[in-house]
């Protein structure tokens, strides 16, 4: 019997409905996993300590090993440094 029906559960649009039904619950997934991954990332990063400051010495040290100022005024600041 043809009465332009697509049989029993078959409504026109049912493959639609389908592939919405697992997109809106393939985004709920991957936005809580984002957010725990935000999550654990602000606290994982909270916990660290910022390094430590340079002492004038050891910058001193950079400085004449990158060849900014030479072995004479080296010594001149290293003496001043440790007075």
């Amino acid at each position: 019997m043809m009465d332009g029906t697509w049989g029993p559960g078959w409504e026109p649009g049912f493959g639609f409905g389908f592939i919405f039904m697992i997109l809106f619950w393939s985004l709920i997934i991957l936005g809580i996993i984002a957010i725990v991954k935000w999550l654990m990332g602000t606290s994982a990063s909270s916990g660290t300590t910022p390094p430590a400051p340079r002492t004038a010495r050891q910058i001193l040290d950079e400085r004449y090993a990158r060849g900014e100022i030479d072995k004479e005024e080296y010594e001149q600041k290293k003496r001043e440094l440790e007075t």
